[in-house]
């Protein structure tokens, strides 16, 4: 399983030392890298990540205030020249704090870190929190999920045990998704795979009721479906 990383620091020199870090490590994929934080606020809206490497002083939007704004956290790892933030950065439960100059063994350190969060997490039965309210996190596991449908800014997760709306995109919600079990299958909707009951025409059924293919998704959802590809 790749890591999937996000920089985010505004002296470049910083950005190509996290970078020559990871080129050395198997299994690890770099998004995206930002010189300031409100442009990341932006990719990560529409986008997943495993980690992100934080400065915290930087122009326009701290890294604390950055954090601060998160819907969705990933793992995070503080990168910056301050030891006095440490505290700070742990109260806010980050996964590591990296004082620069960072070494190379120091670093190897941290991604170790988020490789043994991400076997625990494997080792979960498949679950995520989403926003039902302004204050309600609730817990969905991935194998009740039936369909998620687009509501514009908004998507309806429908379940066994219930429907849910989560202020969060169609799209950055199905990058989060396990892709073998997950599958676009119109602008409208994402689809459990293994929950489809029949294929109608070019609609599939799930729990009695039909969602339509999109016409340019139509291919890849039957291949994958019907074990066609």
């Amino acid at each position: 399983m790749s890591i999937r990383c996000v920089i985010i620091d505004d002296e470049p020199l910083a950005v190509n030392v996290i970078k020559n870090h990871l080129s050395q490590i198997k299994d690890v994929k770099i998004q995206a890298s930002f010189h300031n934080a409100v442009e990341a606020l932006e990719f990560l809206r529409d986008n997943s990540s495993d980690v992100i490497f934080l400065d915290i002083d930087m122009p326009i939007l701290d890294g604390f205030s950055f954090l601060n704004t998160l819907e969705r956290k990933p793992a995070v790892i503080i990168t910056t020249a301050h030891q006095e933030y440490a505290v700070k950065g742990y109260e806010l439960d980050v996964l590591d704090y990296l004082v620069k100059p960072i070494s190379f063994p120091r670093f190897l350190k941290a991604i170790d870190k988020i490789k043994r969060l991400q076997f625990n997490q494997s080792n979960d039965k498949e679950h995520l929190f989403v926003k039902v309210d302004k204050k309600k996190m609730k817990k969905i596991y991935l194998d009740d999920i039936l369909v998620v449908e687009s509501l514009k800014d908004y998507i309806k997760i429908i379940t066994h045990s219930g429907k849910y709306i989560v202020h969060q995109t169609l799209s950055s919600f199905t990058d989060s998704l396990p892709k073998n079990k997950f599958l676009r299958i119109h602008r409208s909707y994402t689809i459990a795979i293994e929950k489809v009951d029949a294929v109608e025409g070019n609609s599939v059924e799930i729990n009695g009721s039909l969602y339509v293919i999109g016409r340019s998704y139509l291919t890849e959802v039957k291949g994958k479906i019907l074990d066609l590809e």
